[in-house]
């Protein structure tokens, strides 16, 4: 179904029919205008063409002075959002948003500015605004999925997270799509719609996260020791957060407001303390679940380099780390 259906079928044969010979009509009265006074009819033709021709420059000029106008919009609206330092994410939203009402708007003044009947050109957009809708369902979806993004805030630009399979940083969130960095440098577009129904791992959602080792050494090791000497690669690296740290400071050095602060879990009154605890009795090993506090940037500098630090550190102290090996007895007989 096309355009031009959909606006016959908003017409009635009456009316249809009242169009079709009121343009006959027209049609016979030029004729019959031009027979009887040619030089008559080219003059009226001329007036008509410099008025057409009049009518033209004037819908440019609105358009030239709209788009002009519109570029100055958009740059102040830059300037007002660096100035307010508004999340990138709601700034590109916006801008996009007003960006297409105002061509859009653009558009119908000028075809006004021409003669064209207004009330057929509403029923012409009502019309083709019903097919393309019908036909872009999705898109609209994903539009108001970009306007639910922006209500809730899961997440924000330059934020890690995992959605839909993919795993990148945030770089700009538009009308109808969500822009994803990804480690390896390629950019994924999720679509609004999907990304708003769906499960969002947000790795940026807190300032401060938990990071989480597991140990495993051999069989026969003194465990009190082994448990001190990875509490003491843990207490030697600074970035590993203290349950004695200055709560109020490191909010200040993490430039977190006020109005963050007082959202649901977004605050914590204290760190805990680094932790380490015999976690499981393996069939080759024990292992130790080693725990700690750090700030949201810091997590994976600090998983790494801690990782390292107890594969090196720890077997010279005499923890070795277990690999499957059978124990095999002979008997002398």
């Amino acid at each position: 179904m096309n355009i031009l259906t959909i606006l016959l079928q908003t017409l009635t044969a009456e009316e249809i029919q009242q169009r079709q010979d009121s343009i006959r009509e027209g049609a016979k009265q030029m004729v019959a205008l031009a027979k009887e006074d040619p030089h008559g009819f080219w003059e009226m033709a001329k007036d008509s063409m410099i008025s057409f021709g009049i009518k033209v420059l004037a819908a440019l000029a609105i358009f030239v002075v709209g788009i002009l106008l519109l570029r100055w919009i958009r740059s102040l609206l830059h300037r007002r959002f660096e100035r307010r330092k508004t999340e990138p994410t709601i700034a590109s939203f916006i801008i996009s948003f007003i960006n297409i009402s105002v061509i859009t708007l653009l558009v119908v003044v000028c075809v006004s500015t021409l003669g064209v009947d207004t009330t057929s050109l509403a029923a012409l957009l009502a019309a083709g605004g019903l097919a393309i809708g019908m036909a872009l369902s999705g898109t609209v979806q994903n539009f108001a999925g970009g306007i639910m993004l922006l209500a809730f805030k899961p997440f924000k630009a330059g934020d890690l997270i995992e959605a839909q399979g993919t795993l990148g940083k945030v770089v700009e969130v538009n009308i109808t799509a969500t822009k994803i960095l990804t480690p390896d440098n390629r950019v994924v577009i999720l679509p609004n719609g999907a990304l708003s129904n769906g499960i969002i791992n947000n790795y940026n959602g807190r300032p401060l996260r938990r990071v989480e080792w597991l140990v495993s050494v051999s069989y026969g090791v003194d465990a009190a020791k082994c448990k001190e000497a990875i509490m003491a690669v843990l207490n030697s690296d600074k970035r590993v957060l203290q349950e004695n740290t200055d709560m109020k400071e490191l909010y200040q050095e993490l430039n977190i407001s006020a109005y963050q602060l007082s959202t649901v879990n977004y605050r914590m009154d204290a760190i805990p303390a680094p932790f380490v605890a015999l976690k499981s009795l393996n069939e080759n090993d024990i292992t130790f679940v080693v725990r700690a506090w750090v700030r949201a940037d810091d997590y994976w500098d600090v998983f790494f380099a801690l990782q390292e630090r107890f594969y090196t550190e720890l077997p010279p102290q005499g923890f070795t780390f277990a690999y499957p090996h059978v124990d095999v007895t002979m008997l002398n007989q």
